[in-house]
């Protein structure tokens, strides 16, 4: 490691502990940052990056609710407002038992890069709760989201801080809880994105994080005269963010052989086609089943507590959790020809995957950049609704893909090196760090 990432490492482990997964964030940013830092001394003199890092306030609350059965349950709930040089705090929320603070205070530093390289003006922020929606009738799913609202609304607003979907958040839970915000505040106003498009939501929302990440990969293709017509792809997950990253890619030409959840995954080598697809949707969004049911139903291979980066592809797409590509998967796909990787999902490859592909010279999309689309369309849900307009689905769709295409443009601006190789995770982080740092410097020291 670069003694001067070392030396700011040891700080910032120093003053959080135990938060692994910030901490590989914060180090990945630095390693391409603070070289840049040095080249630009009035970030360093001010401070910038150890500011950044610097969450401006974390909000933990308790959240008591009853269940079905009428016993009282307790949950945690979290806000983390990272940053708000460049606009209001943005960022989701995400019901999940993993959730706790070192994990939303990741999620809250990335999104600072990646709303700046939207070009929209969003801060970053990020929240949740260690609830889990799965096994809850929607009766204890209201109940919860109607007592995680009466504290947090409290901390959030249209002009402050606007919280969407994550992991284990979706329409449902959007619903109950903006119409808690409503009840309380007196208020109708876009405080909350991913809302139903009969009140406030924005079309192409649903699907916007796994359409712009296939459009990214398109857009690295592009550079080296590919397509993604013809080529086989590997796709982890099977939530919101993989199902549209399919559709898009199958709508493109390319083959998506494999989906996952957290038992395993699925591989048809004749490919997930549009009627196959809509059964995975109806399987995940209305019954709630796993992803094993799809081999039992079409006849093909499952297995059982692995991941997909075992199979043969061209391009891969992890669209599930944090840390899901270790060294080892890495190596996998590499040698078995993956010559791309375009993240739908936040940090889904590990620092020792990334090297692997960076000393590889395949093309990586890091998440910061590639699932950018879907808080971009969040965005353009808040222009909506300040504007009490509704944009048509082609409309919308154009301005998700020439916002990824710009964002793909500022990774070759601040990325490309002396080879003419495309480093994606310098350009993201430089790209996305200097609106920021312009702004935290005009601002002063606050």
């Amino acid at each position: 490691m670069d003694p001067r990432v070392e030396k700011f490492m040891a700080v910032i482990t120093a003053k959080n502990q135990g938060e692994r997964e910030f901490h590989q964030a914060v180090q990945e940013v630095a390693e391409s940052l603070i070289p840049f830092i040095e080249e630009n001394p009035k970030y360093k003199y001010a401070k910038i990056l150890e500011r950044i890092a610097e969450p401006e306030r974390i909000i933990i609350f308790r959240v008591p609710w009853i269940d079905d059965k009428g016993e009282i349950q307790i949950n945690k709930g979290y806000r983390i407002e990272m940053n708000s040089a460049i606009g209001p705090y943005k960022g989701g929320l995400r019901f999940h038992p993993t959730v706790n603070l070192g994990i939303l205070k990741f999620l809250a530093f990335e999104q600072v890069f990646k709303n700046s390289l939207t070009t929209l003006p969003m801060g970053g922020g990020k929240g949740g709760s260690d609830f889990d929606p799965k096994g809850k009738t929607d009766n204890e799913v209201m109940k919860f989201c109607q007592s995680f609202m009466s504290e947090l609304c409290r901390h959030i607003g249209p002009e402050t801080d606007i919280p969407a979907g994550d992991i284990g958040v979706g329409g449902r839970e959007i619903g109950f809880m903006f119409g808690q915000y409503k009840r309380l505040r007196n208020e109708f106003t876009g405080v909350l994105t991913g809302k139903g498009r009969e009140w406030g939501g924005s079309l192409i929302r649903p699907e916007a994080t796994g359409y712009g990440c296939v459009y990214f990969a398109q857009a690295m293709l592009g550079t080296r005269n590919e397509s993604l017509e013809g080529k086989t792809i590997a796709v982890s997950g099977s939530g919101n963010v993989a199902q549209y990253a399919t559709e898009k890619a199958t709508e493109l030409g390319a083959k998506v052989v494999t989906m996952s959840d957290s038992s395993g995954f699925i591989y048809d080598p004749m490919g997930i086609d549009k009627d196959k697809l809509d059964w995975i949707m109806e399987l995940k969004n209305i019954k709630r089943g796993r992803i094993s049911e799809y081999a039992d139903n079409f006849g093909v291979e499952y297995y059982e507590g692995k991941r997909p980066w075992l199979i043969k592809c061209d391009v891969a797409l992890p669209c599930a959790t944090e840390n899901e590509i270790n060294e080892e998967d890495a190596e996998l796909l590499v040698n078995n020809g993956c010559f791309a990787v375009s993240e739908g999902a936040n940090m889904p490859s590990t620092a020792e995957a990334v090297e692997i592909y960076l000393k590889k010279r395949i093309l990586y999309g890091p998440g910061k950049a590639a699932n950018a689309g879907g808080v971009a369309v969040s965005g353009l849900e808040m222009t909506q609704n300040s504007m009490r307009i509704s944009w048509h689905r082609e409309e919308v769709d154009d301005k998700l893909r020439q916002i990824m295409k710009d964002i793909h443009e500022t990774c070759i601006r601040f990325g490309r090196e002396n080879d003419g190789f495309i480093n994606y995770v310098n350009g993201a982080n430089i790209g996305g760090f200097v609106k920021v740092a312009d702004a935290m410097l005009a601002q002063g020291a606050v």
